[in-house]
Parts: C-alpha cells; sequence; structure tokens
C-alpha cells in the first residue's frame, strides 16, 4: 500500500498517527499526550491539559475536542467513549 505520510515528520498540525482510547484516571497520564480528544457519547469531562490546568467542559455526543490533554479525569467525567488523537 502506498503511504503518503511515509517521508513525512510527524507535527502537532496533523494528521493524528493513531487513535488510542481511555480509560480515566485521577491519579495517572496518558500514555502519550493527546493532541486532542474525540468522544462518542456526550457529558461532562474533566481533564488536565498539557500546561497543568484542570478544565470541565460539557460534550455532545460524537465531538472533536481540539485541546493538548495529558490525563483524563475520573471524577466528574460523564462522556463516555473517550479516544485520544496522538502524533508520533
Amino acid at each position: 500500500m502506498l503511504d503518503p505520510l511515509a517521508n513525512r515528520t510527524p507535527s502537532a498540525l496533523g494528521p493524528a498517527t493513531d487513535l488510542l482510547p481511555v480509560a480515566p484516571d485521577d491519579a495517572a497520564d496518558l500514555p502519550e499526550m493527546a493532541m486532542a480528544l474525540f468522544i462518542e457519547t456526550g457529558g461532562s469531562l474533566r481533564v488536565v491539559t498539557r500546561r497543568g490546568e484542570t478544565r470541565e467542559v460539557m460534550l455532545e455526543d460524537q465531538t472533536l475536542l481540539p485541546v493538548a490533554v495529558r490525563r483524563v479525569l475520573e471524577s466528574g467525567t460523564t462522556a463516555t467513549g473517550i479516544h485520544a488523537l496522538v502524533v508520533g
């Protein structure tokens, strides 16, 4: 298969190179920094951003949240089907 990204350096500008399932956890960071999150089923989402700030947002179903995230918190998160878009 032809891979148009084979000779391209991964970039935070995209595209993402993988989509990882996220299990919210109050104590552990994601294995890789997420460049964005995709939410299948909306609800409340609490995250720790790349800058270390804790934020809470209400999201609809099928939402793409274009914020760099280091941790998805379990406490206060009701959204499900969370996926991290990663680069690298």
